[in-house]
């Protein structure tokens, strides 16, 4: 089943994170809760997952950015793509892709954006597949 995050998600979100980077599962405290009541609160921070078997498998963020450029219409952020490894191939990522396509589509978004620092050939060819080019435009980082 491909859905929005409810509250009730944080800990499958988290644990499905723990693949993302090699990211360590956090102390779930007062700021965490605090950082996830944000989101899930905020009409604009949209967090996909797909779940299988009671399980988070899969999740993207899409977050719409309202704009003062292009007829004031908003573009949307993805981010944090992200399918358990042993879930992979099976098209649940391509799934929550599409759902945050259909949010942006219906929030009037005239783009999409998604950044990967991944350099392998098979995760560059899946988001072509998944209708993303590389070629418009050119992004640069800044880690702070």
């Amino acid at each position: 089943m491909i859905r929005e995050a409810v509250k009730d998600d944080l800990n499958g979100l988290l644990t499905l994170y723990m693949q993302l980077h090699d990211n360590p599962f956090p102390d779930i405290n007062d700021r965490i809760n605090s950082i996830w009541d944000s989101i899930i609160s905020d009409p604009n921070h949209h967090i996909i997952v797909a779940e299988e078997d009671g399980m988070i498998v899969s999740s993207c963020v899409c977050v719409i950015i309202p704009n003062l450029t292009r007829g004031q219409r908003p573009y949307a952020f993805i981010e944090n793509v992200i399918t358990d490894e042993k879930w992979r191939k099976k098209g649940l990522a391509t799934a929550c892709l599409n759902y945050a396509r259909d949010i942006a589509v219906n929030e009037n978004c005239y783009k999409m954006m998604l950044l990967t620092g991944s350099k392998e050939q098979s995760t560059l060819d899946f988001y072509e597949r998944a209708g993303y080019n590389k070629n418009d435009k050119t992004a640069f980082i800044q880690w702070l």
